[in-house]
């Protein structure tokens, strides 16, 4: 197998480039097949799902002003939705498409795929290109979000007041015309842009979980205390837009309720929890599957490193303490104490080796990105004056 074949197949690895939407994006001529013509996608789809609630909600005889509690305009969660968090899932496709591809090649590159292992590895790469092209895949989410996802929407219908696009009408909501856009094109296209990157997300899943079943050459010595597999922990930064997208769309949710609800940001706590816990399964589950290989390899270099470490200073102590030191060779200076020094330093690298290919830092970074977004809610919890006033005395 030529290294230029190899190449070829790792270069092909991709989770956004394929399936029916990504080939109606190209024909519709918002995309290329490298996901160019980025700015045009996100004006078009952005307007396809956000200007057409502006249009219907102005038409002659809709409710508008103190007719309604929660006029289009001031509706802060559908603004968000759209002119926010699908751009950065639209924009989440190219930084995952860049950024995941280099990752893919670390396992052949550091070696940590074997070459013997190489067509297996390709063949990975291909069964999860092929459930990315699915077409029966996207159908399936398509059936979903109009069945399940319309359900649950409209059973916990944004607010309970009259609204730009729902009112109560004897018991029962009516959706205005731009209510009916909303519920049945705005809302199902964003629920299967959003479900769409949780398939994506399990391909990557099943894709390292496929690999982690493989032959693999761990160093439990390697510098990143993860066998080699820290850089895997790096793959979280390809998936910045999309973590944005998700704290986004709690704080418009959180925004409504607070300023049209009367709630305060306090009585979100189990929301924001659970949607930080969630975020964290979501970006992290699919690096545990190597907990399994992280172990064997430390016990397996424990044991390994610590056999040597005897064998060594048995000969250490028989030269220098229970033998006759050599004439020729002085104690200062010698290099045997430097080696012992750095055999004792690589036995407490592969006693430190982490059981999970990141640290602290990834998991500290997805909380961050998750509730940034919510952070100015935070305001709301204080009035203006008390805030001026608290800035006043911190700098004077």
């Amino acid at each position: 197998m030529s290294r230029a074949h190899n190449n070829k197949q790792l270069d092909d690895f991709s989770l956004v480039l394929g399936g029916p939407l990504f080939q109606f994006f190209i024909r519709a001529r918002i995309s290329t097949d490298t996901l160019g013509l980025l700015k045009r996608r996100l004006i078009v789809i952005s307007l396809f799902t956000w200007l057409p609630l502006l249009l219907l909600s102005l038409l002659p005889g809709e409710p508008t002003g103190n007719a309604i509690k929660v006029p289009f305009l001031y509706d802060i969660e559908v603004h968000i939705r759209f002119l926010l968090a699908l751009p950065l899932m639209l924009l989440a496709e190219l930084v995952v498409h860049n950024q995941l591809r280099p990752l893919i090649r670390q396992f052949v590159e550091r070696g940590i795929v074997v070459s013997e292992g190489l067509p297996q590895f390709e063949a990975i790469i291909g069964s999860a290109l092929r459930l990315r092209n699915s077409v029966m895949m996207e159908v399936l989410l398509i059936a979903l979000v109009l069945t399940v996802g319309h359900y649950l929407w409209s059973s916990q219908m944004a607010l309970g007041a009259d609204t730009w696009f729902s009112v109560l009408v004897d018991g029962s909501h009516r959706f205005s015309p731009a209510g009916l856009w909303y519920a049945y094109v705005s809302i199902p296209f964003f629920q299967f842009m959003l479900v769409r990157w949780y398939f994506r997300i399990f391909i990557w899943a099943r894709f390292l979980w496929q690999v982690s079943r493989m032959k693999l050459h761990l160093e439990p010595t390697h510098p990143d205390r993860s066998g080699g597999l820290g850089f895997l922990a790096d793959g979280i930064d390809a998936f910045i837009p999309l973590l944005l997208a998700q704290g986004a769309l709690l704080a418009g949710l959180i925004a409504d309720r607070i300023f049209y609800e009367e709630e305060t940001l306090l009585d979100f706590k189990p929301e924001i929890a659970a949607a930080l816990i969630f975020a964290l399964l979501l970006m992290l589950a699919p690096l545990c599957v190597f907990v399994s290989r992280l172990i064997q390899s430390k016990e397996e270099g424990l044991l390994e490193y610590g056999a040597l470490a005897s064998r060594y200073v048995c000969e250490f102590e028989q030269k220098w303490l229970r033998g006759a030191p050599p004439e020729d060779e002085p104690l200062v200076g010698t290099r045997d104490i430097q080696s012992l020094n750095d055999l004792a330093g690589g036995f407490e690298v592969v006693r430190g080796m982490r059981l999970f290919p990141f640290g602290k830092e990834a998991v500290l970074k997805t909380a961050v990105l998750v509730l940034l977004p919510v952070l100015p809610l935070a305001l709301t919890l204080i009035s203006l004056n008390d805030l001026v006033k608290r800035l006043v005395d911190i700098l004077l």
